[in-house]
């Protein structure tokens, strides 16, 4: 029997849907948006007046680093507690983040302590990608397509990092089974070869500050791997994404691969968008070291356009936090050389305000786009089925947008576990004000209300489902 009250209906707002952007009014029962009309047939238990606002549905960030230990062996600073907190105050409403095996572990192992962790913290949905570090002993054979069979179905690969790199035979190996399990297969893809190259002979020089990080990761290792994982794609027919894309060259090679019918998808983030390689000469330059590095105007110009036109179908955050102290960036000593220093930036809470401000209030792109980037386009990559759409049936994840909100952001103002902000000083117009999460509303007036351990984990549909 139907119930006789919606249990929350968003009414007044200017809503994106499929039919595009329209004003109309949201009815949600049991988690879910049960009807999108004019005025919607039942009364409601609560409401939200969002006239005057944009309604969109909560973002999907597909690439964060969350209560993960680095291959250096460095957990990140954020619990799935601090981490979903700050992004459901950013408007996301669902993570993927990484259950990170390292050599030695038995993937079903990682993953069931992994879930743990999510079970205890997590304030919104997730899902998880998992980071193969060791083939052998039963993980290709037996764990991973046993988990993918439960609905783990993103596999994530490096090229590069001395303790989870993945050789070439290795990697055909993992796309062989991805193929026929119905698995994506994502790549850090760098050459490692290269990297080692420039790294030895930077330090032989003496240039081991920090701005000598982006000579040690030459744009020719991302354009090499790129290259060379997309032919592998294109040999064993898997799928892939490239993750962090940050070069013209880079968008390029996605480009050509897609127009030959290769099944790649691409991926960039805010700090390659909004950032250039000088940062890295500014003050405490560790707290800009990422990997792929930031490059050039002419690059970010490129990503824009690979943007437009469809090449780069996902921003997402690439959320890796470290503190500037002894238990992140500085675990080597505040003088150590830059291939010492963790590599990452916190970006959870400021991806989607930098995205609106220079795609929908700046005038690059259509409110339609910015939804499709950031919470459609990841949603369906990953099979999360019931994600990124404002649609009847689906989760009623929802973020309320006052597009006129102006935030200048400040030395130390995300609500991570970080302590500083990468984005500091710089002025984004347009905020989330109040998101929703199954129903329940998670953060009322920029305040957060979330619970931990309400957050539910996502299967992750087949690639054919």
């Amino acid at each position: 029997m139907q119930n006789s009250h919606f249990d929350l209906t968003i009414h007044g707002g200017t809503v994106v849907t499929l039919q595009g952007v329209q004003k109309v009014d949201i009815g949600i029962a049991d988690g879910k948006i049960a009807e999108i009309a004019t005025s919607v047939s039942r009364p409601s238990k609560r409401q939200i007046d969002a006239t005057g606002r944009y309604v969109l549905p909560g973002g999907v960030d597909t690439h964060c680093h969350i209560e993960q230990i680095s291959g250096a062996g460095l957990m990140n600073a954020d619990t799935f507690e601090t981490a979903t907190r700050s992004a459901a105050l950013g408007g996301t409403t669902t993570t993927v983040s990484f259950a990170a095996q390292h050599p030695g572990q038995r993937m079903r192992q990682v993953v069931a302590d992994y879930s743990a962790l999510a079970r205890k913290g997590a304030v919104i949905d997730h899902a998880f990608h998992m980071i193969v570090a060791d083939t052998s002993n039963g993980n290709l054979s037996e764990d991973i397509p046993q988990l993918i069979a439960q609905g783990h179905r993103s596999i994530k690969i490096f090229t590069t990092y001395d303790k989870v790199r993945q050789d070439d035979k290795s990697i055909l190996d993992i796309l062989d089974v991805a193929k026929r399990d119905g698995a994506v297969v994502c790549f850090h893809a760098e050459n490692d070869g290269l990297i080692r190259n420039m790294t030895e002979k930077l330090l032989a020089k003496g240039r081991t500050a920090p701005k000598y990080h982006a000579a040690s990761h030459p744009r020719e290792a991302e354009i090499e791997a790129i290259e060379r994982m997309c032919r592998f794609a294109e040999f064993t027919g898997a799928r892939v994404v490239i993750f962090h894309v940050s070069t013209r060259e880079g968008a390029e090679i996605v480009r050509q691969a897609r127009a030959r019918g290769v099944n790649v998808q691409a991926e960039t983030c805010p700090h390659y968008l909004f950032m250039t390689v000088d940062i890295l000469e500014s003050r405490d330059p560790a707290r800009f070291m990422c990997s792929p590095p930031q490059r050039t105007v002419d690059d970010q110009n490129a990503l824009w356009d690979a943007i437009a036109d469809g090449t780069i179908e996902l921003v997402t955050s690439d959320h890796a936090p470290y503190r500037m102290d002894a238990s992140g960036k500085f675990a080597h000593g505040t003088d150590a050389p830059f291939n010492k220093i963790a590599n990452g930036m916190p970006g959870l809470e400021t991806r989607l305000p930098l995205m609106f401000d220079s795609m929908v209030s700046k005038g690059r792109a259509t409110l339609e786009a910015f939804v499709d980037l950031t919470a459609t386009a990841p949603a369906k990559a990953f099979g999360l089925h019931g994600k990124g759409l404002i649609a009847e049936g689906y989760d009623a994840d929802i973020a309320i947008w006052d597009q006129t909100l102006t935030k200048t952001y400040g030395a130390n103002d995300l609500s991570d576990n970080v302590g500083y902000n990468p984005f500091e000083g710089t002025t984004v117009t347009g905020m989330p004000v109040t998101v929703v999460s199954g129903g329940r509303v998670i953060v009322r007036d920029t305040e957060f209300e979330g619970v931990a351990g309400s957050g539910a984990w996502l299967k992750m549909a087949s690639p054919t489902a």
